[in-house]
């Protein structure tokens, strides 16, 4: 029967800070604010989910107006014809997004809580 030496109880506890210390930082995450997106016509505005703002977006169409209010945001009203963008509602979580195509304006929610890890698999 064979012994453990001094130096592998170093690596084997060497390993166990390592695999810890990783785990724990996978999902104890960063704490980052959320982040709304407002894309359109290659431009993009960024503005904290905890803002109060109502930000005019022009397309081809013409003006898509974007509302952040209560940590939510949402498509108030665009020119488009069926209005699916403002009937889609609020977002409020990271990966969400709404977009008036017609008029070429897209809104997402980037950053949150989890500061990016979106998904877990074992």
């Amino acid at each position: 029967m064979k012994l453990l030496k001094p130096i592998d109880i170093a690596v084997i506890a060497l390993s166990l800070c390592v695999t810890v210390y990783a785990g724990a930082a996978v999902y104890r995450g960063v704490k980052t604010g959320a982040r709304v997106s407002v894309n359109n016509a290659g431009q993009r505005w960024i503005f904290p989910l905890d803002a109060e703002e109502t930000f005019v977006a022009s397309g081809p169409l013409g003006d898509t107006v974007v509302e952040i209010h209560g940590g939510k945001a949402r498509i108030l009203s665009s020119p488009c014809a069926n209005q699916t963008c403002v009937a889609a509602g609020h977002i409020q979580s990271q990966g969400q997004w709404v977009a008036c195509l017609p008029n070429g304006v897209f809104l997402s929610i980037e950053g949150g809580e989890n500061g990016g890890l979106d998904a877990t698999t074992w």
